[in-house]
């Protein structure tokens, strides 16, 4: 199975141009600048219209309307919203986190971990400090999944493994919010 990671679009998803070919395509939050119903309408045309099989998305830190949302009607079955749920594909569990929601939450038994938030110290250090979860490094340490994706920390775009979990910070853009990071392209 491949994964196509985007994160912190902000919204210059249109911009983006032609993705890669992905059985999954995975957004850690940030799809908003305002965090507005038509920004989140904007982003949500976009991601149906494109052709991956399988579609994700948290919300992030910018993603204001939706940050207590328990669902987004109307969705098509291939498009997922994963506020504090999870879905299984091809035998795959992925469990999306909502953006400053409890770790606890999170189930024992996820390959596939997705949230806004990176965990602490971990591909989280921009703007001189570290801005990742110590409780959510804590729960995935205990949990163990295959793969946490995540964004946030802009220029901490990349992807390192560590105590056989990959992490991938895939925002796509820098700092000063300028398009400068491709998504990153995952292999199950």
């Amino acid at each position: 199975m491949t994964i196509l990671h985007i994160s912190d679009t902000h919204g210059l998803h249109g911009r983006l141009g032609d993705l890669p070919p992905a059985d999954v395509l995975v957004h850690s939050g940030d799809f908003t600048n305002s965090g507005t119903e038509k920004e989140v309408l904007d982003f949500l045309n976009w991601l149906i219209a494109l052709p991956h099989a399988h579609k994700f998305f948290v919300v992030g830190n910018h993603d204001l309307c939706l940050w207590d949302a328990t669902g987004i009607e109307d969705l098509p079955p291939n498009v997922h919203f994963l506020q504090d749920r999870g879905v299984t594909i091809d035998g795959v569990s992925f469990f999306g986190l909502g953006y400053n929601h409890r770790e606890e939450l999170i189930p024992d038994d996820v390959d596939v971990l997705v949230t806004h938030e990176p965990p602490h110290e971990i591909l989280d250090f921009t703007f001189d400090r570290h801005w990742g979860n110590l409780a959510l490094l804590r729960r995935i340490e205990e949990i163990k999944p295959r793969y946490h994706l995540f964004g946030h920390a802009h220029d901490c775009c990349g992807t390192v493994k560590i105590n056989g979990i990959i992490y991938s910070n895939a925002s796509v853009l820098d700092d000063y919010c300028q398009l400068v990071h491709k998504p990153r392209l995952l292999t199950l």
